[in-house]
């Protein structure tokens, strides 16, 4: 759904809207952080400048996610299709991750956060890589909020390594193929040992998932907004996570 605020609102249900069943929080939240380059764009600043700010949002919302008790958010920061972009911005966005997380990680740490990553490690410039590693390493022990960067990642690709892996593993007796169900599948993907979203929010008015979690997102509740990801706020999270209670998720049942 698209994001629609009301003109007018009563104190009762505002009151009532600020209220979360705590017995009904998604276990696992994924975001498409969508909208940094044509916010910037619209205050005639660098596109660079859009994910700056979009950065800062990041820890917004992992704050706001943890006190909701969220247990996995997972972002797609950076995806196998935006090497296309042009190289400055390229570069750019493999430095970020470093400059937030020299920013932000003595907070997160205070916070328990648990930091991993999915997409193809292998494929990142050797500074992302180690500023990540060394995130992960310092984290690793934290039981919190699991904060779950998607970056160099593509679902595609993820499904056909999949694929590949069960096939060497089917040929070297290693796997049998009569083994090979949804959940052996799972087990090949990089998000294996995680539960699927059960949201998934995209901001900008986009409404297509940009090969983001084909697999995992089969049922998962879809939220869309016209906001850019900059302007992305912790009152508009919670609209998503309270939108999130009013629904009835039957699995394809009645």
């Amino acid at each position: 759904m698209s994001l629609k605020l009301p003109f007018f609102k009563n104190k009762q249900k505002e009151k009532d809207d600020n209220q979360f069943d705590m017995e009904n929080i998604p276990n696992h939240v994924a975001i498409i952080m969508d909208g940094n380059g044509r916010w910037a764009k619209k205050r005639g600043l660098p596109r660079i400048a859009g994910h700056k700010e979009g950065m800062d949002v990041v820890k917004k919302i992992v704050k706001v996610a943890r006190n909701c008790n969220v247990r996995i958010l997972t972002l797609y920061a950076f995806s196998t299709e935006n090497w296309k972009r042009p190289r400055s911005e390229v570069d750019y966005l493999m430095r970020l991750p470093k400059e937030f997380l020299h920013i932000y990680l003595p907070e997160l740490m205070d916070n328990n956060v648990k930091i991993e990553t999915i997409g193809n490690f292998d494929g990142l410039p050797d500074y992302t890589r180690e500023s990540i590693q060394y995130a992960k390493e310092q984290t690793k022990g934290n039981d919190g909020l699991l904060l779950n960067f998607a970056l160099n990642y593509g679902s595609r690709f993820e499904i056909m390594r999949a694929i590949k892996q069960i096939m060497t593993d089917v040929d070297s007796s290693e796997l049998s193929i009569d083994a090979v169900d949804e959940e052996k599948f799972s087990e090949y993907l990089y998000t294996k040992g995680l539960s699927d979203p059960d949201l998934l929010i995209r901001t900008s008015g986009e409404q297509r998932l940009s090969n983001f979690l084909l697999w995992q997102v089969a049922y998962s509740e879809f939220w869309f907004t016209d906001v850019l990801w900059p302007d992305f706020s912790e009152e508009i999270f919670r609209t998503a996570l309270q939108d999130y209670q009013r629904r009835k998720r039957r699995y394809g049942g009645i």
